[in-house]
């Protein structure tokens, strides 16, 4: 009875010693001990005192690598720590001196540096504002919204400083320059024939509107469209700049810079979501003891959030009560809804075959029915030129609501629901541009004459396809923007009139529209996608795209603040994060294909662009690869040899191997502090019992 008595006597005495060695996590460190060191910085605190000796344990190392403020010390360990430090500094050498003020120095630079562009930072003040009034979930998607206004500006200055700026510069005679002059056979002169349709003759004040609208007219052979750039090299000195070289590099360059900039930022959502799916009691634990947002201040936020947690702990129990149902299925009853799910599917295809074929059949139409004739009436010329879009958009309308539908009889899991109906949108709308393009594209290629097989393309219909094409980006892209405005403007704001001032039931009970995160994130991806397909045909997308953006912002804000109510659907700011980068990163990697298939398949036009030398754009790459010098040339070709792939794909499979060994490693650490979080834990439920039985004894 008297051992189970905690000991008495100072710290250190050999009671306190061997009352310590009974815990677990003593004894669990002893059987390890073989296995695993111990830190460098130990040795070192044997000759402190116990106080700096833990001070040092709790901040993992006696040379902070972060300032002594962003650890969770009290003031009083701080002072103590710093003279510790101070005191050891004095020890050291003049050199390492001087190496330690330095790496200080460089710390305060980075950290000032960040700080003043924080404050420089678009829209701080107002996300913050948001963040307050609705949390973090809605704060994303203004984050997002952000990132992408950044993203189309930082291209558009890539366009206009290696593309645009030496061809207007070389059209005013700044520069010494040589347009592109196509190497013709007499067959072929029919080829380069371009009239811009619209610039000649009495033109009236509504042919401005329609120009502005859908990129014709005097839009057509200015700086905006492919079709301007047709100068081939600018002299600057002994230094010959090749613009069409530089027209396709910028292209490849702003499409590489934008996949790694989306890899990049959802790279922390992506971790976050192993972390938060690895286990469901952890997620548990975090709705419970951490879900709530510390950011909000307003009282109808704050209800908004509890409802939210209240939303997300139903939806998980429900899941887990499908989960069991749909364990004790019968064979019967498996077979029923695996039928039922296959015949919804078989429904979904039919209704996106519908969608696409559709769009093809109004793009056609609006193809073969495009007149510049002065006496068509405005809106009758407007409705055929936008019938693709409108078309579109309301394909982007009606087939969510049909999927919405559909998806509540297949009898999947709330969630699953969810993410199945969203990337069913994702796939709807992006491939709605798909469609466009291949029946432009269709029509483009296809011939019926011999001269027009020998251009390669339909000359007659499209003489500077590239440009047409442009225009079909524009037209969306401004669309877009009318649509988004116009439900922002028509629908939104009379609703709200409607809802709050009207006594009649009927209005009250349709309630405020919602702002569903999911929805607006797809809108805006459906634009950045048409911007990221466009600026190889329209170099000036991305600046429309910038002020689209920021027009966006304000419109989405103040539709926020007065006029809509936030989702009752939760949606956290990781999990969010990382699905705006995933469907942002779907729509790019679709902007690749089309574009890399006219690059390399479809005869480039002989009539404007830069590309009027060479069969296709690809081929300007080995046109230039030729031209440089033997020895260069050589090495290159070696590049792109068996010799050098069979050997290059083996360093990358071993550091490959070599990255999931670090990953299985890191692994293993975190089993390591999880175990170690469940020995203190055992810790205290110990000292919790030895505690309890010194008192009963006492």
């Amino acid at each position: 009875m008297r051992e189970a008595r905690l000991p008495r006597g100072g710290p250190g005495s050999p009671a306190d010693v061997t009352f310590l060695q009974e815990l677990p996590s003593y004894q669990s460190m002893l059987r390890r001990r073989t296995s695993i060191g111990t830190p460098d910085y130990r040795s070192l605190a044997r000759s402190t005192s116990e106080e700096s000796r833990s001070l040092i344990d709790r901040i993992g190392c006696r040379e902070p690598a972060k300032p002594l403020r962003e650890y969770a010390l009290s003031i009083a360990e701080k002072r103590h720590l710093r003279n510790i430090q101070e005191a050891n500094t004095k020890c050291l050498s003049g050199w390492d001196q001087w190496k330690q003020t330095s790496r200080k120095w460089w710390r305060k630079c980075v950290e000032d540096t960040k700080a003043l562009l924080s404050c420089l930072e678009l829209w701080r003040h107002d996300i913050h504002g948001i963040e307050g009034k609705f949390g973090t979930g809605i704060q994303s998607y203004f984050s997002f919204l952000r990132f992408l206004v950044l993203l189309n500006f930082v291209i558009f200055l890539l366009m206009f400083t290696f593309v645009m700026l030496p061809s207007t510069f070389s059209r005013h005679g700044v520069f010494n320059s040589s347009d592109v002059k196509p190497p013709l056979k007499s067959t072929e002169a029919e080829c380069t024939i371009y009239i811009v349709s619209g610039t000649k003759g009495l033109i009236y004040f509504y042919t401005y509107i329609i120009d502005l609208l859908s990129g014709t007219g005097f839009l057509e052979m200015t700086s905006l469209f492919y079709g301007y750039y047709t100068v081939d090299t600018v002299s600057l000195g002994i230094v010959r700049y090749s613009v069409p070289l530089a027209y396709l590099l910028t292209t490849l360059a702003y499409l590489s810079l934008s996949l790694l900039w989306i890899v990049k930022r959802s790279v922390e959502g992506f971790k976050q979501s192993l972390v938060r799916n690895e286990d469901q009691f952890q997620s548990y634990c975090n709705k419970i003891f951490a879900g709530w947002d510390f950011c909000i201040t307003d009282v109808n936020a704050a209800w908004l959030k509890h409802s939210s947690l209240h939303y997300e702990l139903k939806t998980d129990l429900e899941e887990e009560r499908l989960k069991q149902r749909a364990a004790e299925r019968t064979t019967q009853e498996k077979i029923r809804i695996y039928c039922l799910r296959i015949f919804l599917n078989l429904i979904v295809l039919a209704v996106l075959s519908g969608c696409f074929y559709s769009i093809y059949r109004a793009t056609v139409y609006s193809q073969e029915n495009i007149s510049y004739d002065k006496k068509i009436k405005l809106e009758d010329h407007l409705w055929v030129q936008y019938l693709p879009s409108m078309v579109i958009t309301m394909i982007n309308f009606v087939a969510p609501l049909i999927f919405s539908v559909l998806i509540k009889l297949e009898d999947y899991s709330p969630t699953f629901e969810i993410q199945l109906t969203l990337m069913r949108c994702v796939f709807v709308r992006l491939a709605n541009i798909g469609v466009l393009l291949f029946s432009l594209w269709t029509r483009i290629t296809s011939c019926a004459e011999p001269k027009c097989e020998t251009c390669g393309y339909n000359y007659k219909l499209y003489p500077c396809w590239e440009s047409q094409v442009g225009q079909e980006m524009y037209k969306l892209m401004i669309f877009d923007f009318i649509i988004i405005f116009a439900v922002a403007i028509f629908i939104d704001f009379p609703r709200k009139l409607l809802v709050t001032h009207c006594s009649w039931k009927g209005c009250r009970s349709c309630g405020l529209q919602e702002f569903d995160i999911p929805d607006n994130v797809l809108e805006i991806v459906y634009g950045q996608t048409i911007c990221w397909v466009g600026t190889f045909y329209c170099p000036l997308l991305p600046a429309i795209a910038t002020i689209k953006y920021f027009i966006i912002f304000y419109v989405k804000k103040i539709s926020l603040m007065h006029t809509c109510k936030p989702s009752a659907r939760p949606f956290r700011a990781s999990s969010s994060n990382f699905f705006f980068l995933v469907v942002l990163l779907i729509g790019l990697i679709l902007a690749f294909i089309p574009l890399g298939l006219s690059m390399t398949h479809i005869r480039s036009s002989k009539a404007c662009g830069p590309f009027v030398y060479f069969p296709r754009s690809w081929d300007i790459i080995a046109y230039t690869i030729n031209r440089f010098p033997e020895v260069l040339r050589k090495v290159l070709n070696s590049m792109a040899s068996e010799a050098f792939a069979v050997p290059f794909f083996m360093v990358l499979c071993l550091i490959m191997f070599y990255f999931m060994a670090l990953a299985g490693a890191h692994k293993r650490v975190v089993n390591q502090l999880r175990e170690q979080l469940v020995m203190e834990s055992r810790d205290k439920l110990f000292l919790i019992r030895k505690l309890t039985e010194a008192q009963s004894l006492s």
